[in-house]
């Protein structure tokens, strides 16, 4: 599983001012990463607001960054809900034949018990072949799978190979990467842990601010990948501001207007999520120029 090693990219999804999908924004922010150390994609993920597209826009997406790509980078696709049934069929109906693994987020709303979270992920990794990376991400949830739950998935489906952890638990982080399989990854959902959780034996990043500082950002990972401590923590704390800048209000619409500041695409965003207030697009745009 070298392929989700290091600097994956949760791409967004540019929208132009009616709210149609900008392709050629979209192939831009691709090429962009392909040419400044991105290790690999991240299509329809919940930073796409994957929410509020439709599934022909989805399959839109899917075909341009494909054709975009031309298999420079690995790439993985979002398919999840809370709706074990609905992501079965959609596992079972999308062409995947371009995409190296999925990425399934923990069912929300629902709040299921860890054998709730265990039946899920078990019908989910028994629907596909392809490999499987878990997103475990309890503030969007409201329900954290636990560390053993996922441990048991990793155990239990050989393709299951990774988990995207987001709960920012940095203990949790540690008992996955203390107990788990040889080969199974733990991929850091937390920019802000990034660093700190490959430094302790995790395997990168499952990034949204490495999207829009490529260059920069891949390279603290790979410093974390090689134990370069002071090497990476030098670009982490350049870094610091920007991190918790994006997240201020919500997500994405903050790394969108990073990424307007650097002429990627516009800060657009679909209801019910709101362009980043004025007092945040300014401190935005004050690190960017500076940086």
């Amino acid at each position: 599983m070298q392929k989700f090693t290091g600097t994956g990219v949760a791409l967004i999804t540019p929208f132009k001012e009616d709210l149609s999908i900008d392709f050629n924004a979209l192939e831009k922010l691709v090429n962009y990463n392909i040419d400044n150390g991105t290790n690999y994609l991240v299509i329809n993920g919940t930073t796409a607001e994957s929410a509020t597209l439709t599934k022909a826009e989805r399959q839109q997406i899917i075909n341009a960054i494909v054709k975009t790509n031309q298999g420079k980078l690995p790439l993985v696709l979002g398919i999840g809900g809370n709706n074990t049934t609905a992501v079965v069929e959609d596992l079972q109906t999308t062409d995947l034949s371009k995409i190296d693994g999925i990425l399934s987020v923990a069912p929300y709303y629902s709040k299921p018990t860890q054998e709730g979270f265990y039946q899920h992920f078990k019908a989910i990794a028994q629907a596909t072949e392809k490999p499987i990376i878990l997103y475990n991400v309890p503030g969007r949830t409201a329900k954290n799978m636990d560390a053993n739950t996922t441990l048991r998935l990793a155990r239990d489906f050989s393709n299951v190979v990774g988990v995207k952890e987001a709960g920012n638990n940095m203990q949790q982080y540690l008992e996955l990467i203390r107990d788990k399989p040889k080969d199974f990854l733990v991929i850091s959902g937390d920019d802000d842990l990034a660093l700190s959780v490959t430094l302790a034996g995790g395997s990168g990043v499952i990034s949204v601010i490495g999207q829009a500082f490529p260059k920069q950002f891949s390279t603290l990972i790979n410093h974390g990948l090689e134990g370069n401590n002071k090497q990476g923590y030098a670009i982490h704390f350049k870094m610091m501001e920007i991190i918790d800048l994006i997240f201020a209000e919500n997500n994405p619409a903050g790394v969108k207007f990073v990424l307007q500041q650097l002429n990627i695409c516009r800060d657009t965003v679909r209801l019910p999520l709101v362009n980043a207030s004025e007092d945040l697009q300014t401190k935005i745009a004050a690190f960017v120029k500076q940086f």
